[in-house]
């Protein structure tokens, strides 16, 4: 090795590297930090810290820590062989403070694709139906829910809406993502409506929800309120609704490149996940056009 590995030295300089340059989340960073002070058992509070390392010792230490992790899902697996890949990689091809990328001896585990869960459309009504036939459910209920779906945001977009990101007359919304990304969203027509409304009833005037951004876990209750009203079969969650908007967009004909700009993926990798959920409607559209189905 040409020169000593400081970890720890170097592993902040990788944080800084990601939150300044990269422009990495709060929580990606969290996440980070924690993988990376687990995978070389690293502690500040320790005198006795080894001060440089080897890249020998650097993946002994790594095949030490997926041994420790033996028992955590796929997914945590994963994700901190992603930090562990993602670390080294920097660390040989931005600062060359390596002799080898050993980001390629680091195996991330394959994890099984989970179908994300959705409502039906159907779904989706009976919930959209309690809130017009029960005047007590809060109206804030269903601007959230139809923020959700109407405009496929994350919970954290939607807690942290701001009226001046709000734009009526367009129909659309300018949204913060992952990464300080800033996305323009079109919204439907009743989600225009039912913001419209409550701008005239909260007297809020910086963010939607509020005078500060909306709890996140006040955003889960409300949303697991609105599909116990509607007797949902499974507990409905935000995201489930991020998918529905997804899932129901692309079975309508929506272009994937289109839905990825919607939902502010970075890759097309991300959204193609969705690309399976239309296998039962796929089959009825080849029954009922193709020269060789059922409806000719």
């Amino acid at each position: 090795m040409s020169k000593a590995f400081q970890l720890s030295k170097n592993i902040d300089k990788y944080l800084k590297y990601m939150a300044f340059v990269k422009s990495a989340s709060p929580l990606t960073i969290k996440h980070y930090t924690l993988d990376l002070q687990q995978a070389f058992e690293l502690d500040k509070n320790s005198q006795s810290e080894k001060n440089s390392w080897s890249e020998a010792e650097l993946m002994g230490a790594v095949r030490a820590a997926f041994n420790r992790w033996a028992s955590l899902s796929l997914a945590s697996r994963n994700r901190k062989a992603a930090t562990l890949k993602s670390f080294f990689h920097w660390a040989y091809e931005e600062e060359n403070l390596l002799e080898r990328n050993l980001a390629i001896q680091v195996i991330c585990p394959k994890v099984p694709r989970k179908l994300p869960h959705f409502l039906s459309v159907d779904e989706v009504l009976a919930v959209l139906h309690t809130f017009d036939r029960e005047h007590q459910v809060p109206l804030n209920e269903k601007v959230l829910f139809l923020l959700l779906y109407g405009g496929g945001l994350r919970i954290s977009e939607a807690c942290n809406l701001r009226w001046e990101s709000v734009n009526i007359a367009q129909k659309t919304l300018r949204v913060l993502g992952k990464g300080n990304k800033e996305r323009i969203v079109a919204i439907p027509g009743m989600t225009v409506q039912a913001l419209q409304r409550w701008k005239k009833e909260c007297g809020f005037d910086d963010f939607v929800f509020g005078e500060k951004p909306l709890v996140q876990r006040t955003a889960y209750e409300m949303v697991r309120k609105s599909g116990q009203r509607a007797s949902l079969l499974k507990p409905l969650h935000p995201h489930a609704l991020r998918h529905s908007f997804a899932t129901h967009l692309l079975s309508s004909g929506a272009n994937l490149r289109t839905l990825q700009e919607m939902l502010g993926h970075e890759s097309l990798q991300a959204t193609e996940k969705y690309t399976h959920l239309g296998i039962d409607q796929l089959a009825r559209t080849m029954e009922a056009l193709h020269p060789l189905g059922k409806g000719k």
